[in-house]
């Protein structure tokens, strides 16, 4: 591989798409990860990119760098996604569950589902419907009844009629409840699913690590690969980064909803979310990279929302952290992205990888002297350094 000037590289969008529907068949709530996490590390293989795996599953790979920098950077995306877990076995045959990962009710009304026993060879289909579902025995009241976990059940698609019946079947409390995704892509680009987040995340990132092995070029600085399993229930990057990584981007949904400025045709910049703001030095870099390529990009920031970063910095993690994002209507619902968007969020982290690192030299130890900090450059102060007293005054 050689290093070159970054600039937008080919990318092979078939792949995208394709990987984009296996990842999104592939049911993941938080807690049951092995298979996607399985699936993931075989792709990489493919690419000639080798992987670990963490006691608590999360998926580690890289792609080498120079190591003149001493400091490396991490692209984080997860593969967990929300759904729900059996809590009681009720008398009348059906199921009472949890939420794995927040997400109301309302959109799990009418799901089909997997419910996965411990046996491994029997996996019970079944449906999420309301208490009360029968407009011919509920009339007025099927609109009345309210929102709510303890106001739906599973229907499972057995001749079950009571809690004996469900124990026969191999069902019992904590068993895992998958939402089935129904993923479609339209003659217009729009895709279609439940789980986008952050499966779609997921695709993008192997089609720009693809198009950086395609291609023959060499990152920046090594550029690490972590796949979380545990994003949607809050500690997703609390482990598994290298310690030389310096700069971390997250990639996950972006909001697209009255009031914000993400769409599903754009990449999306978060300049900050729930937690607070991300690093004011590497969302502006990032920001300038894509100007310079001319990357459709949004900046937002999102109100109800955490990501694989938070977690990492909550954990301790010595780094600046950023988040990028493909614009999702009706996220944790019926999903829905556009291939245009996708496009664009793989091409920034292709030009990305490509690019050093905010600050090369200053990034390259966890500390320095405050006189040699290169703030300057982009968030002005006075231009002589600190002196004693507030900066600013003689």
């Amino acid at each position: 591989m050689t290093a070159r000037k970054p600039e937008p590289l080919k990318l092979d969008l078939e792949y995208l798409r394709q990987v984009l529907v296996e990842l999104l068949e592939i049911p993941s709530p938080s807690g049951r990860t092995d298979h996607i996490q399985q699936y993931v590390g075989e792709r990489l293989s493919a690419l000639g990119i080798s992987s670990t795996l963490t006691r608590r599953g999360a998926l580690s790979a890289c792609l080498p760098g120079p190591r003149s920098t001493g400091a490396d950077r991490a692209v984080v995306v997860h593969t967990d996604t929300i759904g729900g877990l059996v809590k009681r076995l009720k008398e009348n045959g059906r199921l009472e569950i949890n939420p794995i990962g927040t997400h109301s009710a309302r959109f799990v009304e009418g799901a089909h589902v997997r419910i996965f026993t411990d046996d491994l060879d029997r996996v019970v289909t079944g449906q999420i419907l309301p208490l009360k579902a029968s407009g011919h025995r509920y009339n007025e009241a099927v609109d009345l009844q309210g929102v709510g976990w303890e106001l739906v059940e599973v229907r499972v698609d057995e001749p079950v009629q009571d809690e004996a019946g469900l124990r026969a079947l191999g069902i019992d409390a904590g068993d895992f409840v998958a939402l089935l995704p129904n993923p479609s892509i339209t003659s217009s680009g729009y895709v279609k699913s439940r789980h986008l987040d952050d499966k779609a995340g997921v695709a993008a990132v192997l089609t720009a690590f693809k198009a950086m092995v395609d291609a023959g070029v060499t990152p920046a600085v090594t550029a690490h690969l972590l796949v979380t399993v545990t994003e949607e229930i809050g500690h997703g990057a609390s482990h598994g980064l290298d310690p030389d990584v310096a700069e971390i981007v997250s990639v996950d949904a972006a909001v697209v909803a009255p009031g914000q400025q993400s769409r599903e045709n754009a990449a999306t910049l978060a300049m900050g979310d729930g937690v607070g703001p991300f690093d004011y030095h590497l969302t502006r870099n990032l920001a300038s990279i894509a100007k310079e390529h001319g990357v459709d990009l949004v900046r937002d920031v999102f109100d109800y929302y955490r990501s694989d970063a938070a977690s990492a910095v909550e954990a301790g993690a010595h780094a600046r952290v950023a988040l990028l994002g493909f614009g999702v209507d009706a996220t944790h619902g019926h999903e829905r992205t556009h291939l245009d968007g996708l496009h664009q969020l793989t091409q920034l982290l292709c030009l990305y990888l490509q690019s050093p690192l905010v600050f090369p030299e200053w990034d390259a130890e966890p500390e320095g002297d405050l006189a040699d900090f290169p703030s300057l450059a982009v968030q002005p102060a006075h231009t002589d350094g600190p002196r004693e007293g507030p900066i600013g005054l003689g």
